[in-house]
């Protein structure tokens, strides 16, 4: 039975993550901070097969002993200040957990444990203003945002371990991936639930920002397949994970008051307030490189994923409401 640690279990990717490698008879320990207020709605239907573990990214004695202790096959380095607009109040912060954190992990993979596989979760906001269309990962960065700034240091110090120690490191460049299990404060899942409220006569209105932003959005239950997939090759590599597809915020919205028969120009208002700094315009993958590498292709379309999305949040306000 291979054992896999996943730092940031308790997200949305870690908890999809978890639930692939038990099918597939991994023994599963998910790495959380110590404080006073967890939030395990996303796993608390697998506490009973998993094993939790206090561990910090911010420290490096806490890693290692970590591993010293558990000896993992593999690792998966999930945990982030992953909230784009937070990383502009909190740069230092983002830059410590969402870059340095990377490093301090790294670091005691090459001490403690140097067989085990390490993948990092990058992210498409490395593009930011991006030098050509579609993005691969021969792509120059050119990140907008401090999160995207610190991911691109976690990006690159995972490749220069793999380089200079000879160590089993690689890096998913991910697109957008949602699910019902996306935070209320990323802009799809606010869309999803924003729909809902307003269809069950809890809310009048929904304010968003840039509604012409275009990203390449697909199911997160998907995209955890692809991790698992990097670390199985015969050769660490780097992959751009997404679609292919591009789709507005003003499509989202369409298809997400669509799908509840509603006309989403009569509920969404454009606010000022949630216009990012520095806008990231487009983003869209060519994850042709994951494909014929890893035989990883998505699953779930565009509609089928706002449609899974807008569904999940009438039934579990419904339940509120009852």
């Amino acid at each position: 039975m291979p054992t896999a640690l996943i730092t940031g279990i308790t997200g949305q990717d870690g908890s999809y993550l978890a639930e692939l490698l038990l099918s597939k008879n991994y023994k599963v320990i998910g790495m959380v901070r110590r404080s006073s207020t967890l939030t395990f709605e996303r796993i608390q239907h697998l506490q009973d097969d998993i094993e939790i573990i206090q561990g910090d990214l911010h420290d490096q004695s806490s890693l290692m002993d970590l591993l010293e202790q558990h000896k993992p096959d593999e690792i998966y380095n999930l945990a982030a200040q992953s909230f784009v607009p937070t990383s502009w109040n909190q740069p230092v912060l983002t830059g410590e957990v969402t870059g340095l954190g990377v490093t301090r992990m790294l670091e005691a993979v090459r001490l403690i444990s140097p067989k085990t596989r390490f993948y990092q979760a990058s992210s498409s906001e490395m593009f930011g203003k991006v030098r050509e269309v579609p993005q691969r990962e021969t792509t120059p960065f050119y990140p907008r945002s401090p999160y995207g700034v610190a991911k691109m240091y976690g990006h690159w110090i995972t490749v220069n371990y793999r380089e200079s120690y000879n160590l089993f490191s690689v890096s998913g460049i991910l697109f957008n991936h949602e699910s019902p299990r996306r935070g209320l404060e990323f802009v799809t899942r606010k869309i999803t639930y924003g729909a809902a409220r307003i269809k069950l006569g809890l809310a009048k209105e929904l304010r968003l920002g840039n509604l012409e932003a275009r990203r390449d959005w697909g199911f997160a239950g998907d995209y955890v397949e692809a991790m698992w997939r990097m670390l199985q090759a015969d050769q660490p590599d780097d992959f751009v994970v997404g679609t292919g597809e591009t789709h507005s915020v003003r499509e989202f919205c369409e298809k997400a008051f669509g799908h509840l028969g509603m006309d989403y120009e009569q509920y969404v208002v454009v606010d000022p307030r949630f216009y990012r700094p520095a806008e990231v315009d487009l983003l869209v993958s060519d994850p042709s490189h994951a494909k014929n590498v890893l035989g990883w292709q998505p699953q779930v379309n565009f509609e089928g994923l706002v449609r899974m999305m807008v569904e999940a949040d009438i039934k579990r306000l419904g339940k509120e409401i009852a």
